[in-house]
């Protein structure tokens, strides 16, 4: 799952541009389910605190959110690793569901533009 964490299948879209406008238009178009909580976000660290300095984290956190959202069979590998840990009664095992999920994060979060 590493590898097509890197690279999309062509039925997944292209990362956007790296800003928050671009960002919220891709996930608008492409995953709009993550809109919503996109715009709380924004508007909590953002906009109402009125500190540009909180927009690299912010971006961080949703670039890599956007970049799996995008990718249905991703998404739903993602969400099989969580649900997995979730329901396992072996530390050990729910450790390496969780680290292979973190690892997919801190990949995905490297994605250019175009990617």
């Amino acid at each position: 799952m590493t590898a097509h964490a890197a690279e999309p299948t062509p039925a997944v879209p292209p990362m956007p541009e790296r800003n928050p406008k671009a960002l919220r238009e891709a996930i608008a178009g492409y995953a709009p389910q993550l809109l919503p909580d996109f715009d709380k976000h924004w508007k909590w660290a953002v906009a109402d605190a009125y500190d540009i300095s909180t927009v690299p984290a912010f971006m961080a956190r949703w670039w890599g959110e956007y970049a799996i959202a995008r990718d249905p069979q991703l998404d739903a590998h993602m969400k099989d690793l969580h649900r997995r840990a979730s329901d396992s009664t072996d530390i050990a095992e729910a450790r390496e569901l969780l680290e292979e999920a973190s690892n997919i994060r801190h990949q995905v979060r490297r994605l250019e533009p175009g990617q």
